[in-house]
């Protein structure tokens, strides 16, 4: 029997449907939540990317819509949410190991399918990108909080658009398969290195141009009381 990589991604893909379900459900835990709250944030969380992503290609349905395994796996992990804590030392590494491994597969599932209807490769990592961290900025803006990826954390989206990166070089020499185990590889790695090791993008630099505009400005600040 031989080596079926589609299968593995594809258990890749729905770990990180759970993965990403538990950890919406644990927002609305914070937040205490019925479990409407729970199964809506698990679904923009474990599916939004993904949703946004197919629906801005318009080549048919969304496959969260088309592929009852999607859509029941986020229900499971808003249940497992809702009925258990999971906010234990080996739960919280468990669950971050699959986010981050899921992190990978949905940017290269992202760029390959833009790839695949004609975009260009600025585009189709763009769509990668959002693929793998769409989810989770939708649920926050539900919430009514700053999307954890605008900053102020360790590198996360940074992971994915090297994987996109990788998926369009892949793609390119017609090694779609290769280009899966390298962004899933590649993006889970930078993910857990950057959480262990504390690396972020930098913050903004405080240089100011002494522009007329800008000194007047320093002078108005200094004269109020």
């Amino acid at each position: 029997m031989g080596f079926d990589a589609g299968a593995v991604f594809d258990v890749v893909d729905l770990i990180g449907v759970l993965a990403n379900a538990i950890l919406g459900g644990a927002v609305a835990r914070q937040l205490r939540m019925d479990p409407i709250g729970f199964l809506v944030l698990a679904v923009l969380s474990a599916l939004g990317g993904g949703m946004m992503r197919d629906t801005l290609l318009q080549h048919g349905f969304p496959v969260a819509l088309t592929n009852p395994a999607y859509l029941i796996t986020a229900v499971v992990g808003a249940a497992v949410a809702f009925v258990v804590r999971l906010d234990g030392v080996w739960a919280s590494r468990v669950l971050l190991v699959a986010d981050s491994l899921a992190l990978g597969c949905w940017s290269a599932t992202g760029t390959v399918k833009a790839l695949g209807v004609g975009l260009d490769w600025l585009p189709a990592m763009l769509l990668g990108l959002l693929t793998a961290v769409g989810g989770g900025m939708v649920r926050d803006i539900a919430v009514g909080r700053l999307p954890v990826i605008f900053g102020g954390n360790t590198l996360y989206a940074t992971g994915a658009l090297i994987g996109s990166a990788e998926m369009v070089v892949a793609y390119g020499w017609g090694q779609q398969n290769v280009g899966f185990a390298l962004s899933i590889v590649t993006a889970s790695a930078v993910s857990l290195i950057a959480r262990r090791r504390g690396w972020r993008l930098p913050e903004p630099v405080e240089w100011r141009l002494g522009s007329l505009t800008g000194i007047r400005w320093n002078r108005h600040r200094k004269e109020k009381p």
